[in-house]
């Protein structure tokens, strides 16, 4: 008698532990656009879209990455760059945005890793990608990861924003 009860309890526990976790959604004001792929959300703090990687406004170590991976010059990677913070200014800037946090909560800088929708329910993150404005940040897996691949080849592709030759 007692074990049927005991053998119930263990696989509920079961699948529990084996059912995702649901992501963590919260909601804020972009009040500030650092760059790219970092912005400030009110009342939230700083977060970094997750999955991407935008050039960086200055001359960086970063460079490297896209000169040696696919021959982009700097002067391309700072146009892109600028062009990258003004559409993020256009897109969201004060405006109300949705946040969904994925496997890892927070970067090395302690910014909250999001994928950032917008009002209308587009995602930022692949907006960037679909304008080559961004490239998939590789190192470390994300749960649209696949999709966001595909998404930049595309671009590629089409030789749009940083791809174009």
């Amino acid at each position: 008698m007692i074990r049927l009860p005991l053998r119930l309890l263990l696989i509920i526990g079961l699948c529990l532990l084996a059912a995702p976790l649901a992501a963590e959604e919260l909601t804020g004001t972009v009040s500030w656009v650092y760059d790219g792929d970092t912005l400030q959300i009110k009342p939230i703090g700083k977060v970094r879209l997750i999955g991407i990687d935008t050039p960086e406004n200055k001359d960086s170590k970063r460079d490297r990455y896209y000169l040696n991976n696919y021959h982009i010059p700097r002067k391309h990677l700072r146009q892109i760059a600028r062009q990258a913070k003004n559409y993020n200014i256009k897109q969201v800037k004060n405006k109300p945005v949705r946040l969904i946090m994925d496997r890892q909560e927070k970067d090395q800088y302690g910014r909250l890793l999001v994928y950032l929708y917008l009002p209308d329910g587009r995602q930022l993150n692949r907006l960037l990608l679909e304008k080559g404005l961004a490239s998939v940040f590789r190192r470390y897996q994300f749960s649209q990861k696949q999709d966001f691949l595909a998404t930049e080849k595309i671009a590629r592709q089409n030789q749009i924003g940083l791809w174009q030759q």
